[in-house]
């Protein structure tokens, strides 16, 4: 089978494996991990598209992802329908995309970088800081979930396939935008920023929309932490949750569309499940990070698939030694 063969394959075992987990997996504690995952995945995906293929380090995103679900809290706490909450939030997150992305995109590389951290702290400070509007650290709450159709959205495995199919529009818009001439150019402005311009591309522009396009992904991960949790508060705007998705997208493999994924589960479940074990979860999280970057630079879903092709190629040696030595000598 080809390489192309086995990434269908696996690709239609893993799409069974997520449909039917609810189905297998009775309790619904671990039906609400995987949610997790999958709206942390949604998350990661937004990221990488900065990290993995535009070239720009990100730690303000938190804030963007904050941003959506504050919006959506406070429109639902006011009276509006969720249709319309669901709506501001997506256009609060891309108008506040917009405004990190002309500020941040001012600089690249470590100046990049340290704009968006500030631009995310202060989201962080106005959460924390402005009781009247998002009640400080007391944090809003969402009373109910949208009913799409008429489905409730109330029990855990519906929330878990809405959220799934979420996930699976995600990775297929990735697919098509890094498919596309767009995802070219925002590769080409990532390699070779100054021929680019020399051949007519507006770099900043290219950046600008793929900052937009990973705000609106971040949005969207944020509405669906707010219905997970049924509340947000400011510990959504912090530091830690940037640097965690960007560990996300930095161990399961930037540049990928299935290393965000892949980073998440690793860092959903040691936050939830191994955390529950191990007091010091966080040295867990660490010496997990620095094994793969020892071993796997690339990340965990590159390595994986640099680890298989390897064996393949070993097992195929071994069998075409003996099949020589066989053969009549003239």
């Amino acid at each position: 089978m080809s390489a192309r063969g086995w990434r269908l394959a696996a690709g239609i075992v893993a799409l069974a494996v997520l449909i039917a987990l609810p189905l297998w997996v009775r309790d619904t504690y671990y039906v609400n991990i995987a949610s997790q995952i999958l709206l942390f995945a949604v998350f990661a995906l937004a990221l990488n598209v900065m990290v993995g293929y535009a070239g720009l380090v990100s730690l303000g995103h938190a804030g963007l992802f904050a941003i959506a679900g504050y919006a959506c809290a406070l429109l639902l706490q006011a009276g509006y329908p969720h249709s319309l909450a669901i709506a501001g939030a997506i256009a609060a997150g891309l108008i506040a995309a917009a405004m990190f992305g002309v500020l941040a995109l001012r600089a690249s590389g470590i100046g990049f970088l340290m704009i968006t951290l500030a631009l995310g702290q202060i989201i962080w400070g106005i959460a924390y800081r402005w009781v009247g509007l998002t009640q400080g650290d007391n944090g809003v709450k969402v009373s109910s979930r949208p009913q799409p159709l008429g489905f409730s959205l109330a029990s855990a495995p519906a929330f878990y396939y809405t959220t799934l199919i979420v996930f699976l529009l995600a990775i297929a818009a990735m697919a098509m935008l890094m498919r596309s001439p767009f995802g070219a150019s925002l590769r080409g402005a990532r390699d070779q920023p100054r021929r680019m311009n020399a051949l007519g591309y507006n770099v900043w522009l290219i950046r600008l929309v793929a900052f937009l396009f990973s705000g609106f992904w971040s949005a969207v991960a944020g509405l669906l932490f707010v219905y997970y949790n049924n509340f947000i508060s400011p510990q959504a705007a912090t530091l830690q949750g940037s640097a965690e998705v960007l560990l996300m997208v930095i161990s399961g493999g930037s540049g990928t569309l299935l290393g965000p994924a892949a980073g998440a589960v690793i860092v959903v479940i040691t936050k939830t499940i191994v955390s529950s074990w191990i007091a010091r979860w966080n040295l867990v999280l660490g010496l997990i990070f620095v094994a793969i970057i020892s071993f796997m630079p690339e990340g965990l879903v590159p390595g994986s698939a640099r680890l298989w092709r390897s064996g393949l190629k070993l097992l195929r040696a071994r069998g075409a030694a003996p099949a020589k030595l066989a053969e009549p000598q003239p």
